[in-house]
Order: structure tokens, then sequence, then C-alpha cells
């Protein structure tokens, strides 16, 4: 353990090394979803990072960092906020999957006008993307994976010491690999009650030309919103468990850029 000397003689140079390590778990907190949201006070994330700056400081062995108003300085804090928001961007992809997911099922269940202002977010959201996200988000707190984060977070300074090491090229690839992936579980949630979502539709269509008398859109729309919330339902077990599996995968990915170039998932 090494204990901060708050002198009168260091004041300066330890103040440097807390806000310099502070730059990298700000980044991370600020692009991270669970934490980045409009309802966190930015004040209370500038905090948060300066804690996370005065525990590393204290517990986890670093090399010296460059001088202040240096050019090493200005390119070292560059590379601190690409790494924390890197870190960060990979939980709001997995985050982002099922709201991919939702738009396709609502859009296929007549739900794509039903939208309302995300408190957290600020945007337009649809009922099915509100729904999968507070399972995602509670999902995302009931399994610990913000406590791994956070390990992963402090351990990146050990991995990728602040100021020495220069964030690899072949990471952002990883990043863009890991975005196909997401893209593919999405496909893979909304596909059980898209397809449900086709077999009705088909049917609708079918009575609709065999007797043309019917109203097709006082037909078919309730038939479609009808099946599709059966379908969520005996489908949500699975998808909680791709859920689980995404934050999973998000987690080891993270990981993964941490320890070597090429690690995606």
């Amino acid at each position: 353990m090494e204990v901060l000397d708050f002198g009168y003689a260091s004041l300066e140079a330890q103040l440097w090394q807390i806000l310099f390590l502070s730059i990298r778990s700000g980044a991370a907190l600020i692009a991270a979803p669970m934490i980045a949201g409009m309802s966190v006070p930015f004040q209370l994330r500038a905090l948060l990072a300066i804690v996370f700056s005065i525990f590393i400081a204290s517990w986890v062995p670093l090399p010296p960092i460059p001088e202040m108003m240096s050019f090493a300085a200005l390119l070292a804090v560059v590379q601190e906020v690409v790494i924390g928001t890197v870190l960060g961007f990979i939980l709001q992809i997995a985050f982002a999957v099922p709201q991919i997911a939702a738009e396709q099922i609502a859009g296929t269940m007549g739900l794509a006008i039903a939208t309302s202002i995300d408190p957290n977010s600020g945007a337009q959201s649809g009922a099915v993307g509100t729904y999968f996200g507070l399972i995602l988000t509670l999902l995302f707190y009931a399994i610990g994976a913000h406590l791994l984060w956070f390990e992963l977070l402090i351990e990146s300074y050990r991995l990728l010491p602040a100021g020495t090491v220069a964030f690899d090229p072949a990471r952002a690839g990883d990043v863009v690999l890991f975005m196909g992936h997401g893209l593919a579980v999405a496909a893979a949630i909304a596909f059980p009650v898209v397809l449900v979502l086709l077999l009705v539709q088909t049917v609708t269509g079918v009575i609709s030309r065999s007797a043309p008398a019917l109203n097709l859109f006082a037909l078919g729309l309730p038939a479609g919103v009808l099946a599709g919330i059966a379908a969520l339902v005996v489908v949500m077990p699975i998808i909680t468990g791709q859920f689980a599996d995404l934050l999973e995968a998000a987690l080891r990915q993270v990981e993964a850029l941490l320890t070597e170039p090429g690690g995606s998932v």
C-alpha cells in the first residue's frame, strides 16, 4: 500500500497524479450506460472518478506519470480518454442490442408508434424497448456484472499502465467485431417473436382475401398485438438467458481488450 503524502512540497504533484488517474475512470463512467444517463448528475460521476483515482493511487503499483503541461502528458491524456471510453462503450453496445431487437418486434407488432421519452437518455423509446431495457438493467445488477466491470476498470491500470502503454489499433477492430456479434444476438432475440407475428399476418392476409368485407386493420392489428404479447411471454425465459449471455460476452470482451489485441468474442 502506498500512502499519499499530502505535504505542501508534493501537493501539486499528487493533485496532478489524482487528476491524471481520474481521466480514464471518468471517461469510462461517462460512457458506461449504468451511470451515463441523465438521471445521474455529472458532479456525482466526477466525484466517483476522483474516488477511483485515490484508490488506484494508493493500492495499484503505477509507473511514473508524465510531467504536467508537457507534450507527453497531452498524448497520455488522449490515450487515457480513449481507453476509458472503449471500456464503457462495450457496455453501451450490449445495452443497445435489446433496443434493436425491440424495434424489430414492435414494428412487426404494430407498436412502433407507442413511444415515450426515456428519462435516462432523453430520447424516445418504444414500449417493448423500455421493457427490454428494464429487464437487462435488472439482470445486469442481479448477476453482479457491475462489480466485475468495476474490477476490470481498476485492473486496467495494472494491465495498461497509465501514461506508458499505447492503445493498440487492433483493439478497435475487436470493438467493431463485437458490434457485429451484438447485431447477431439482436436478430436471435427478435427471431421467435417475429416468426410468430409473420405467421399471424399470413393468416390474417388469407382471411382478408377470402372475405374482402372484413376490415383488415380491425382484424390484423389486434391479432398481431395479442400474438406478439403471447409470444413474448412464451419466449421470455429464452430471451433472459440470451441477455445474460450477452452481458457475459461484453465482460469477456472488456477483459480481452485489456489483455491482448485480437481477443474479440
